[in-house]
């Protein structure tokens, strides 16, 4: 039986939004049952999934906390992540 936990923090995806939406929400949900039932031969009714929202100034790296990790980053968009690809990271 997979427990999976996602830590996510408390921000909206789109301007105005103050959190992940409950659709974006179900498509984690969907997407990482779907992965473990893919990969490992996990029935989707074995799987649980929970989403940890949490707040931006409980959220650190760098020695800082996100907000003013994020203000050193010039550009988010072209930010390195530590696998050496780039997005908007880190989110």
């Amino acid at each position: 039986m997979p427990i999976v936990t996602i830590q996510i923090t408390r921000e909206g995806s789109t301007p105005g939004a103050s959190a992940a939406t409950a659709e974006e929400k179900a498509a984690l949900i969907k997407g990482v049952s779907e992965v473990l039932r893919d990969v490992l031969n996990k029935p989707l009714t074995s799987t649980f999934v929970v989403i940890d929202e949490v707040e931006t100034e409980n959220w650190g790296w760098g020695g800082l906390p996100v907000e003013q990790f994020r203000q050193q980053v010039p550009d988010q968009a072209e930010a390195v992540r530590p696998d050496g690809g780039s997005s908007a990271w880190p989110m």
